[in-house]
């Protein structure tokens, strides 16, 4: 079976899968949504590119889920396409079909996979921008060189982890003697400056906003906020995280491949593939042992580490425990997609504890019980004090009039900087909240009336409830 042929039946595969699950948007998906009905150059918390794809992807499929999670549901497809691409002109044909397979299958993609975000597109323009490095360094015409430059400024757009990829095209640059020879010449640095263009309207964004989204990089991060000090459970965290993300085997034959006693150093492709992914992989590391870092800061590791894996492999002629390592990730994923059918396979029930999916769940149900309170105050402003529940509320409610209860100065989402309630938002206001009590909110209005709490059972040990006040005669926080 061709590679292709393999790629469009796994993809079709994921889409009955989210189908069968039947998962009402994740959060961000919601949130990510309502940025696209709002095009603008930079958000709260990321550059534009996955609200210019979910916008793309909706004026082309409709306003539907599998529309907001189509950029995912395409990308990491593509990525791995790429991938095999990049195998197949670094060592052979051989070595590309199974890197593509191996990043196709690995649990992070798996799991990615199902829902959108920023990933997706930073993945892509990843390993394409590898793929293009290296034919760059084959030929290094001035075209070439703008050509990275401008896909590193769309994968910036995507998300600011591609600034590592910048860097390791650097070091890649330095430890080749014809590599350092290119940055004498122009190219390098017109492909620099086609990158910071296309940047340049995000800084701008940023700048007339008070830098958010770097704020919050930095907040997330604890770089110049909050503590910083050894944090040896984030380590172990972070570290079990890299394990699931590329799954057990392929991460051994990873390490294998780091330790080995003859470094790889020397031989130029696997130095190519080392450098686009020890570099990130021990800076995210030193991140989780200091301070903070989510498991998938470091996805783009695994993109180099599909190929370097498999081609260390099969340098070694260790093929059968190549193929043992994807087919073991393949079985992970399907046991990761149907989780809900095993449980109840073996006789249990699901519940909060054992679904995986809950974050996914209940909020169609929850946003139908609202619905009736909105279309009896259809002259309110619709205001909430959560990105989750608010997000989700905007994006199966549609209200004409929304607004965020933002009485803390600090701004920690998109519609803080953008919606907060004002004196000028309009009256009557639904406010919906997640606290069962209003607590000092009320003081900030002439008239306070709870007129509904809902209690959405997901499952007996996971429920979903809220609030709902209406609120006239603001009177500021």
């Amino acid at each position: 079976m061709s590679f292709i042929a393999i790629v469009l039946a796994l993809s079709l595969y994921r889409v009955g899968v989210i189908a069968h699950l039947g998962l009402d948007p994740y959060v961000d998906e919601a949130y990510y949504w309502g940025w696209a009905q709002s095009l603008d150059w930079g958000y709260y918390s990321k550059p534009p590119m996955i609200a210019a794809l979910i916008a793309g992807s909706i004026q082309l499929f409709g306003d539907h889920l599998l529309a907001i999670k189509a950029p995912s549901l395409i990308l990491y497809p593509a990525t791995a396409v790429v991938i095999r691409q990049l195998g197949c002109t670094l060592f052979d044909n051989r070595v590309g079909f199974w890197s593509g397979l191996a990043f196709l299958t690995m649990p992070l993609t798996a799991t990615l996979g199902l829902f959108v975000s920023t990933d997706a597109p930073l993945l892509f323009f990843w390993a394409l921008g590898m793929l293009l490095l290296w034919r760059t360094l084959q030929r290094g015409t001035v075209q070439q060189w703008v050509g990275l430059g401008v896909v590193c400024g769309l994968g910036l757009m995507s998300k600011y982890t591609m600034l590592a990829f910048v860097g390791s095209a650097f070091l890649v640059l330095l430890a080749d003697a014809d590599g350092r020879r290119q940055l004498t010449r122009p190219g390098p640095w017109i492909g620099a400056l086609v990158a910071l263009a296309i940047l340049t309207p995000n800084l701008w964004w940023n700048w007339q906003h008070d830098f958010p989204t770097l704020r919050h990089t930095a907040e997330i991060t604890r770089i110049g906020v909050g503590e910083r000090g050894w944090n040896m459970d984030e380590f172990v965290e972070f570290v079990g995280a890299q394990l699931i993300s590329f799954g057990p085997l392929l991460m051994a034959g990873l390490l294998w491949a780091f330790l080995r006693p003859q470094p790889g150093w020397v031989e130029p492709r696997f130095r190519f593939l080392l450098l686009f992914s020890l570099p990130l992989l021990v800076i995210v590391s030193l991140q989780a042992l200091t301070g903070r870092a989510n498991g998938n800061w470091s996805a783009p590791v695994y993109v180099s580490a599909s190929v370097l894996v498999i081609a260390f492999l099969a340098q070694r002629a260790r093929w059968k425990l190549a193929i043992i390592a994807v087919a073991l990730n393949a079985v992970l994923g399907i046991a990761v997609y149907h989780w809900p059918d095993i449980v109840q396979l073996a006789g249990k029930t699901l519940n909060g504890r054992n679904d995986p999916y809950k974050r996914a769940r209940g909020w169609n149900e929850l946003v139908g019980q609202v619905r009736p309170q909105l279309a009896a105050h259809p002259d309110a402003v619709l205001v909430g004090d959560d990105r989750e529940l608010l997000a989700q509320l905007i994006y199966g409610l549609r209200p004409s009039r929304y607004a965020r209860w933002q009485a803390d100065p600090h701004i920690i989402d998109h519609y803080g900087l953008t919606v907060p309630l004002g004196t000028t938002s309009g009256d009557p206001v639904l406010f919906v909240s997640i606290r069962p009590d209003i607590g000092d909110t009320g003081a900030c209005f002439e008239s306070v009336e709870k007129i509904a709490d809902v209690d959405v059972a997901v499952y007996q040990n996971f429920h979903r409830r809220v609030s709902i006040w209406l609120l006239k005669g603001f009177k500021g926080y």
